[in-house]
């Protein structure tokens, strides 16, 4: 996995504190921030597992909310850049799809059916409306590419968060060093839905944020890795561990509390707290 651009090498850490979908709901994002900093040590590291946004309406107060815990991260001595995490999730990517919504074949299709997939909020959040989106999309191509680069400029004017969805990387992953050396098996790859397990680790494509059917029937270790985590389950089925997967949605968002991992390299869960 040479591409940094789309995978993150956690490298040795101390701990990893994972964060599952928290849809814009600031109060829970908080809660978890107070404990993680209660508990986060020299060495850690921390990984949002995608889906920051979406659904929620409070969208620009949990983007500076993650901005501002990162610059308090980052001000311990030995953290590097690398050693926060933001996950591409099904609403980042359709944050990302609909800022060039002038390229899609059918851009009010598209534009219903983001909206109401959690899209809307995210939307309104920049100072957009689907009225808005519908009526530059029948105007044509450039009327829609007017309205987009609205958006953009609308996001670009709040700081930093631009920065944010620049970061977006697709999955993170550290090897354990006690790994098997013959067995090739060890360490945790983290991911925001899940993965196609028929398909190696840089095919996967769209698995990554929609999930995958066969994920949480996953029977053996997938790519090398110990266990595999994601922060959102498209079923709703809640929080799961098993010996190979582990799923950290309590339903944030839907009524249900936000959950937070704490993960030893090879991918044990140490400690699981939802707020």
């Amino acid at each position: 996995m040479s591409e940094p651009q789309k995978f993150v090498d956690l490298r040795q850490p101390r701990r990893i504190w994972a964060i599952g979908s928290v849809h814009a709901q600031l109060d829970h994002l908080y809660a978890v921030h107070e404990v993680v900093a209660s508990r986060f040590e020299p060495g850690d590291r921390l990984v949002y597992l995608g889906n920051m946004i979406g659904w929620g309406e409070r969208i620009l107060e949990t983007i500076d909310a993650l901005l501002a815990f990162r610059i308090w991260l980052l001000s311990w001595r030995g953290m590097e850049a690398d050693d926060i995490v933001y996950l591409r999730g099904a609403q980042e990517e359709m944050w990302q799809k609909l800022l060039q919504l002038q390229f899609a074949p059918d851009p009010q299709q598209v534009l219903d059916w983001m909206t109401k997939h959690g899209a809307g909020t995210t939307l309104a959040a920049y100072g957009g409306t689907v009225e808005q989106g519908m009526a530059a999309a029948r105007g044509g191509t450039m009327m829609l590419g007017r309205w987009t680069q609205g958006l953009r400029q609308a996001m670009q004017q709040r700081p930093g968060h631009e920065n944010v969805f620049n970061a977006l990387r697709r999955a993170a992953y550290c090897l354990d060093p006690a790994r098997d050396p013959d067995r090739g098996e060890g360490g945790v790859l983290l991911v925001s839905a899940g993965v196609d397990v028929r398909r190696p680790l840089t095919h996967q494509g769209d698995a990554f944020w929609w999930g995958s059917a066969n994920f949480a029937q996953m029977s053996a270790p997938y790519g090398g890795f110990s266990r595999v985590v994601r922060g959102y389950d498209p079923a709703g089925r809640g929080v799961s561990v098993t010996d190979f997967v582990a799923t950290l949605d309590g339903g944030c968002g839907f009524g249900g509390h936000l959950v937070c991992g704490c993960l030893s390299p090879s991918g044990e869960i140490l400690d699981l707290f939802q707020v």
